[in-house]
């Protein structure tokens, strides 16, 4: 049963003479219970999509609904039903943590009592800091703050827009885990994040880049659908192997991941032995070539190399 569902959606803003394009004909379905991740860059087109999906943006064309009703008709229907964590933190900072959750529960009609079945794994993580202004959290506890609050009315769908941007690696790690378990009681999320590797903790993706959808699928099918062999290269000199991986033969893409390159070949037949020959002429040592299997990251760098940039901003 698809819940939330996107209609060849575009919108556009501008300012004075200037446009810049948010989205452009994106459609797509997030069905009942499962984990939908919007991936992609900062400017990508996510929080765009949020705002309307939330009711807080109208789309210029197109149609999107959550829950059977439409963003803009039953736009007080969905509000109601909804769960939404911006991609900044907007609580109130000078109220404590207690205070927040009361007034929210407050604002939907309801008490924390009622629904602390639903946030209490999360709650009690911040508890201890109840007494506490929000504005003096540590990054993981506002966003565990800002999920409860999120959840205190118990909604059908839940929208989290970057929700692990600037936490620490053991916060982001907890947070996906909360997801999986809040998955398990029946709610609908959609979370977006600029973090490749946190793709594969979602049952299905949407890779978007300039407004525009590169492919919707599951993370496993989306690797096993790339399409050239891939090989993991470093060097004494990085910078000057990069360029000349670049200028060599059989080379579709060569991108610079971390302290590596992967170095994407058209012919599936060459050997690390081609590659290692070829860096040692260029005067190349310390070198290591093996081949490696894609990541979202490379199938989404490679999804790019296919698609035209989107020129439309003026």
């Amino acid at each position: 049963m698809e819940t939330v569902i996107a209609e060849h959606i575009s919108k556009t803003y501008t300012n004075g003479k200037k446009s810049q394009v948010g989205v452009i004909d994106l459609s797509f379905s997030v069905n009942k219970g499962e984990i939908f991740g919007l991936i992609g860059p900062d400017g990508a087109g996510k929080t765009t999509m949020f705002r309307i999906f939330t009711t807080l943006l109208l789309a210029d064309k197109g149609n999107a609904s959550v829950d059977g009703n439409d963003v803009v008709k039953d736009y007080k229907k969905i509000r109601n039903s909804i769960g939404y964590m911006p991609g900044r933190f907007s609580l109130y900072q000078d109220l404590s943590v207690e205070e927040n959750l009361n007034f929210f529960a407050t604002a939907f009609k309801t008490t924390v009592a009622a629904n602390y079945d639903l946030i209490k794994e999360i709650y009690v993580q911040i508890e201890p800091f109840k007494t506490r202004r929000a504005g003096k959290l540590s990054g993981g506890m506002k966003q565990k703050l800002a999920l409860c609050c999120a959840l205190v009315h118990r909604p059908t769908v839940l929208f989290l827009d970057e929700p692990t941007t600037g936490v620490d690696a053991i916060s982001r790690r907890e947070f996906w885990e909360m997801l999986k378990r809040l998955k398990e009681q029946g709610i609908t999320i959609l979370v977006s994040t600029p973090y490749m590797d946190e793709a594969d903790l979602c049952d299905r993706i949407a890779l978007i880049q300039n407004g525009k959808i590169l492919v919707i699928d599951s993370p496993t099918d989306i690797k096993k659908n790339f399409q050239h062999s891939l090989w993991f290269v470093k060097s004494n000199d990085m910078f000057q192997s990069l360029l000349d991986l670049r200028s060599f033969g059989a080379t579709l893409s060569c991108f610079s991941f971390g302290d590596q390159h992967h170095l994407t070949l058209s012919d599936s037949n060459i050997k690390a032995e081609t590659i290692l020959n070829f860096l040692k002429e260029k005067g190349h040592s310390d070198i290591d070539v093996h081949q490696i299997s894609p990541g979202i990251e490379d199938c989404f760098m490679e999804l790019m190399t296919k698609t035209p940039v989107n020129t439309a901003n003026a």
